[in-house]
């Protein structure tokens, strides 16, 4: 495990854009799953104002970890989202993007993307594999959609389950910890002083690890890099 700190959420766009460019020029096809959340808009803009065209996009295949049941045109929508932020301004194919279906009956959705992912990513000991599978972590553990309350969903066989938010009731469709521990690099965004205090029990193993979700990212490839904010990283 790397732990990455930068003084400011802008200093990690910017950290973690250089990365990004490295790592796919390293893959003929560059297979991403994507994250949601406040710290990878910052990203996605400094992503494409600063690296737009000097990355391949076409090479480049987007999926995501996990998406919230609504409309693609629905603000809640990590889909939405990534259009606004970097998809619209960067050429890349459309057969590149694979996104959920939020909008969709969402056990049959879980199943469909399941499908998805088996018939586009490349497959090692059985489960499929990305290359890079971005993480981001909310104030109470939770990665992905895999909550605290329903810890056992990153235990699942399948690919994709429906998670449920534990305050709104939300669905959601999230990849499990099969899919995330099977990456070749796994990449937590992280800033933020809401986080501080998760971030220093998670990172320095304080809690059991049937607590919160976060703790269970340990990919198999070894290659788990923290990117921190100075106010994420405050208590470290």
């Amino acid at each position: 495990m790397q732990v990455r700190i930068y003084n400011t959420k802008q200093q990690v766009a910017e950290k973690f854009s250089a990365f990004f460019k490295d790592e796919s020029k390293k893959h003929d096809a560059f297979h991403v799953a994507l994250s949601g959340g406040s710290t990878p808009k910052i990203v996605f803009d400094y992503l494409a104002a600063h690296f737009g065209t000097d990355i391949d996009w076409s090479n480049v295949f987007f999926y995501w970890g996990d998406e919230r049941c609504v409309q693609p045109t629905d603000d809640e929508s990590n889909y939405k989202m990534t259009v606004e932020h970097l998809l619209s301004k960067i050429e890349i194919p459309a057969g590149n993007i694979f996104r959920i279906l939020g909008e969709n009956d969402p056990k049959k959705e879980a199943i469909r993307y399941s499908d998805v992912l088996e018939k586009n990513l490349p497959n090692e000991n059985g489960v499929p594999k990305f290359d890079l599978v971005i993480l981001g972590m909310g104030d109470d553990g939770h990665t992905a959609s895999v909550f605290p309350h329903e810890i056992s969903l990153w235990d699942a066989e399948e690919n994709c389950v429906v998670a449920i938010h534990p305050d709104s009731g939300q669905r959601r469709v999230s990849i499990t910890g099969k899919i995330i521990n099977n990456a070749v690099t796994v990449a937590f965004l992280v800033t933020g002083a809401s986080k501080t205090d998760k971030v220093k029990e998670i990172i320095r193993k304080e809690v059991d690890a049937t607590i919160y979700p976060a703790t269970l990212v340990k990919p198999t490839s070894n290659k788990l890099i923290w990117f921190l904010d100075g106010a994420a990283a405050k208590g470290l």
